[in-house]
């Protein structure tokens, strides 16, 4: 999105604004989807839930990573006035209950649609039999994480020693294991992140084929990287690697899914915020912007991720300090940017901040989040 569209708009709507650009959520699916052509992309509501993105991925015939009750039903309300057999059609074909662990209340609520769910363990077995005998199940592997952003195999992932024996577990309580599941972790430029995981799962689909399990499906997750900079791996590379994999270990019977959530929206958000204050601290230039960490950059602190601030007026750059409004010290947005001496009153935006933001925006300290506005919708 260009600089004078958002300057604009910050001047229409007021700030602290985020903005978020249709056309490039557009863009970033077809781009997924002429990549893999195998592969069937599970957007994950986590990463911004807003029912307008929801909405866009939905129209364009994209399926559904939920992690909640509440992310189903906001996917839910797209399909609800469809016909009976059509919506659990949707349901079974395009929605994946991808938490491996599920609140009783949320499995009761689930099991009337026959949804898919992962698991990872065998309390989860027991319990999904007696809260959601109904479903299928996934089984979510523990898989390397090595040099991703985000870790997740501390938290999620059955061993895979212990896969088949899981697969059984569940069998022996009238369950079905479609297939597995993993997740490479967040924000993943090591390659071989996937091209392990994937191998782990042929070895334990040719184990299972061999105990009398024949598995139909592989969820190959996330973890597939936005551009924030020149560092990060070219997608299509990765993409030759992962498909080249997968056509020689898996034959054309398997369904493929993915569960792309970050290289869908990132690039597709724009945040405005305005300087409230400025100040000179340890001899260097200090700006307080209407727009913090516990807003639209709570990616600082949950993402471990880096959003550039800059300058809509042009001027000799400095290094700066950038904090957000409110009392407390935690709300520095960096440290270490540079930008010119600009006067209180002006505008500083941020590229690149569709994913992980606006979703764990909060109300601290009485400052709301930022105002939201869809273009090219």
């Amino acid at each position: 999105m260009n600089q004078k569209t958002l300057l604009d708009l910050a001047k229409k709507h007021g700030t602290p604004l985020f903005v978020v650009d249709h056309a490039e959520l557009r863009k970033n699916y077809a781009l997924f989807r002429k990549h893999f052509p195998r592969v069937q992309a599970y957007y994950a509501v986590k990463v911004n839930s807003d029912p307008a993105i929801v909405e866009t991925f939905y129209k364009l015939g994209g399926s559904f990573d939920v992690a909640s009750i509440q992310e189903f039903r906001t996917v839910y309300q797209f399909i609800a006035k469809l016909p009976a057999k059509q919506r659990q059609d949707f349901i079974w074909d395009k929605i994946i209950y991808a938490n491996p662990i599920k609140p009783i209340e949320t499995l009761e609520e689930l099991d009337q649609y026959k949804p898919l769910v992962t698991y990872d363990n065998h309390e989860e077995v027991k319990k999904i039999a007696k809260h959601a005998p109904h479903a299928g199940l996934a089984l979510r592997l523990r898989v390397p994480n090595t040099g991703s952003m985000v870790e997740l195999s501390s938290k999620f992932g059955a061993l895979p020693g212990e896969a088949v024996d899981l697969i059984k577990d569940a069998h022996d309580h009238g369950l079905v294991v479609e297939g597995l599941s993993f997740h490479v972790g967040s924000q993943c430029t090591n390659h071989e992140n996937y091209i392990q995981a994937i191998h782990l799962c042929a070895g334990i689909f040719a184990e299972a084929k061999s105990r009398g399990f024949n598995l139909k499906l592989l969820d190959i997750g996330g973890g597939f990287p936005a551009a924030y900079d020149a560092t990060v791996p070219k997608f299509s590379e990765l993409a030759k690697k992962i498909n080249h994999e997968l056509n020689r270990l898996f034959p054309k019977e398997i369904e493929i899914l993915a569960e792309p959530g970050r290289f869908l929206v990132a690039s597709a958000g724009n945040a405005v915020s305005k300087i409230i204050g400025k100040a000179v601290r340890n001899e260097k230039l200090s700006y307080y912007v209407d727009d913090g960490v516990y807003h639209t950059y709570s990616g600082v602190i949950f993402d471990h991720c880096t959003y550039h601030m800059k300058s809509f007026k042009r001027g000799a750059p400095q290094m700066c300090a950038v904090f957000g409004p409110t009392c407390d010290a935690l709300d520095t947005i960096s440290l270490s940017e540079q930008l010119p001496d600009l006067p209180i009153g002006e505008y500083l935006y941020s590229e690149n901040i569709g994913a992980y933001s606006a979703a764990s925006s909060t109300h601290f300290n009485g400052f709301p989040p930022a105002k939201v506005i869809h273009v090219n919708r």
